[in-house]
């Protein structure tokens, strides 16, 4: 009697609830240059090569065993060179990003905490480092346990995050001022173009899902269709809720008004300051860290879920509850005592975050595409586009990477408001 495999719904759940993170909030502000008709195209491509490059590597995937992850894969595709190269990269991305959600969420934790525990008569400060702890323990829980636990409560955190990006927006997207949105009160000179090669790292990642393709032909059982709408649907999701977010956002705040907001790092805190002087945000603050609390959540199980099957792949780990707690040590603990030891010590690291995704998430599955279907002739699955699609693909890497290294160099024109 053949098994019956977990609805279309937990897959779908994975995919947008570990896509949908704090990318979120750096999307605004990184296309504040080009603004919002601009940024909207700069988010469907990105959306389609990143969604097709996944596809990718699952049709590379299913040529392998269940529970077969990008080190097999890409070892035995492409070889050991290209492989150092991609598990340096994909490990470092996927540890830098599990750093920078231990760090966001402790410290949205603590301050749950702090504010729960304490009274009138005596503040309580439970401190950076236990938040940190707290917030790993609970959610390394899940992964351990398993796929399904992760897609569980996934499910649960998607939920609450679109209850509260909803009412958060809500105000604001009734309050959108076309005139603001589409910037035609600009000087005739106004320059959009040059801004726009500077954004596409950030929204590079902000669709990162690659990650979970493995996780995925496991927990479908190899099923490439469940995979693929899984894929498509998870993501369509995230892309809908940044455009909404744009529109929100760039509804609202001028486009001139963003040099504030961008001097100060694009912190939210000043996006609401500014955000205040023409709509009324009172509520929105408290309602917005709800919401960025369940979206770092369900990005950090979304990555380490993955980095949790690419550990096990790579040291050989067994699914056994001793063999699962191994690598969980693992996944867990480098990114954990990075956190408890540098606290704010992401951004300076994350700047080369992208770079190192635009690797493993666009130029490796590409290759990986070109690479199985010269050595498989026979295939059970096969992505759109042909030969087309794979340079396609790789052109939006090396585009990324030339945007990288430019905007590290100052090579590019930087928006300033």
């Amino acid at each position: 009697m053949e098994k019956k495999l977990p609805s279309l719904l937990g897959g779908v759940m994975i995919i947008a609830g570990g896509t949908v993170g704090a990318g979120m909030l750096a999307n605004p502000i990184s296309t504040s240059g080009v603004w919002f008709v601009g940024s909207i195209l700069i988010l469907l491509y990105t959306w389609f090569c990143m969604m097709s490059s996944g596809l990718m590597l699952l049709e590379a995937n299913l040529h392998y065993p269940t529970g077969a992850s990008f080190d097999t894969i890409v070892k035995d595709l492409l070889g050991k060179g290209w492989n150092a190269l991609n598990g340096l990269s994909l490990a470092f991305v996927l540890y830098i990003l599990t750093y920078a959600y231990i760090t966001s969420g402790g410290g949205i934790t603590e301050g749950f905490l702090n504010q729960l525990l304490s009274s009138s008569e005596s503040a309580v400060e439970i401190g950076r480092a236990s938040g940190s702890l707290l917030f790993t323990v609970v959610l390394a829980t899940f992964v351990w346990f398993s796929t399904k636990a992760v897609d569980r409560f996934s499910t649960v955190l998607l939920a609450g995050m679109v209850i509260s990006f909803v009412l958060s927006i809500g105000g604001l997207v009734s309050s959108v001022n076309p005139t603001i949105l589409f910037d035609t009160a600009a000087p005739a000179e106004t320059q959009y173009l040059p801004y726009a090669i500077a954004a596409l790292p950030v929204c590079l990642v902000s669709f990162g899902f690659h990650q979970n393709v493995p996780s995925l032909v496991k927990y479908y059982n190899r099923n490439a269709a469940k995979v693929v709408k899984s894929a498509v649907i998870g993501t369509l999701i995230a892309l809908f809720i940044y455009i909404l977010w744009q529109l929100a956002i760039q509804g609202n705040l001028s486009r001139a008004a963003f040099g504030p907001v961008i001097a100060k790092g694009g912190d939210i805190a000043a996006l609401l300051d500014a955000l205040s002087a023409s709509v009324q945000t009172d509520y929105v603050g408290l309602v917005l860290k709800f919401f960025a609390y369940m979206a770092i959540a369900s990005s950090f199980l979304g990555v380490t879920l993955g980095l949790f099957d690419y550990i096990a792949d790579l040291f050989n780990f067994d699914d056994s509850a001793l063999g699962r707690t191994k690598t969980t040590l693992v996944t867990f603990l480098p990114p954990l005592f990075l956190s408890l030891e540098y606290p704010y010590g992401f951004v300076i690291a994350i700047g080369f975050a992208g770079l190192a995704a635009t690797i493993w998430a666009a130029i490796v599955p590409a290759l990986l595409a070109k690479a199985c279907r010269s050595k498989f002739p026979q295939r059970e699955y096969t992505v759109f586009g042909g030969n087309f699609m794979i340079y396609f693909v790789i052109f939006f890497g090396v585009l990324n990477i030339v945007a990288q290294l430019a905007a590290q160099f100052g090579c590019l024109p930087e928006f300033k408001g």
